[in-house]
């Protein structure tokens, strides 16, 4: 299994947006250039996770952009803590029907933000309820517009949405992607410290989406 995100490093990625981490560089050659199916940029593969072996055992493999690091998450340890901390952890650990599993930082690719995957129990919701779910979980989410997309070879739902903080009076784009699998749901969320982060972030996200394969059966 891939090294799980201990709750201290967890919290310090949480205060500071800075967590690092360890991705697979198995054939950081890839190219670049546009996606085949929608047009959009796609980044420079930097390698792989979601394999057995790899940064992040998911239900899922997809390919990671040049120079972003993956970690695994290790929810049940940091659900484990006391306390107002373990509070803090479960609801950033937890949205909706899914937990997160995986970070991936753009922190050393010179950006500020995320590639998240959150997994969740196997059961019969489709990938628009879960993801319906996980938006509606989200504090702040609006304006969300969900459409079907071919992901790899999966068919699943994604979403474009807007978050607002109140407290800082401001408001950023969003983007996730929900497939289903045999060992569950899986979602796939693109963040960022502002739009602007998000947009130059989106590239990662596109090549993501479009190596997107499942591992389970």
């Amino acid at each position: 299994m891939g090294q799980g995100l201990t709750l201290a490093a967890l919290m310090t990625g949480l205060m500071t947006g800075c967590a690092a981490g360890e991705a697979d560089s198995d054939g950081a050659s890839g190219a670049s250039g546009a996606s085949a199916t929608t047009g959009a940029k796609v980044a420079q593969r930097g390698g792989s996770i979601g394999a057995s072996g790899s940064a992040c055992e998911l239900p899922v493999t997809f390919d990671i952009a040049e120079f972003w690091k993956a970690k695994a998450v290790d929810a049940e340890e940091a659900s484990a803590a006391t306390g107002d901390l373990a509070d803090l952890a479960d609801a950033f650990l937890r949205q909706g029907p899914v937990t997160m599993a995986c970070e991936v930082d753009a922190k050393p690719a010179g950006k500020i933000g995320f590639l998240r995957v959150w997994t969740g129990e196997p059961g019969d919701t489709d990938a628009r309820a879960v993801l319906e779910d996980f938006v509606a979980a989200e504090q702040g989410a609006s304006g969300a517009r969900y459409s079907t997309v071919k992901a790899g070879d999966i068919t699943g739902t994604e979403v474009e949405y807007v978050t607002t903080s109140e407290l800082l009076e401001e408001t950023k784009q969003e983007h996730a992607l929900a497939v289903t699998t045999s060992a569950g749901p899986v979602v796939l969320h693109l963040g960022g410290m502002d739009t602007a982060e998000h947009e130059a972030m989106l590239p990662a996200y596109e090549l993501a989406k479009s190596t997107l394969h499942t591992t389970t059966g």
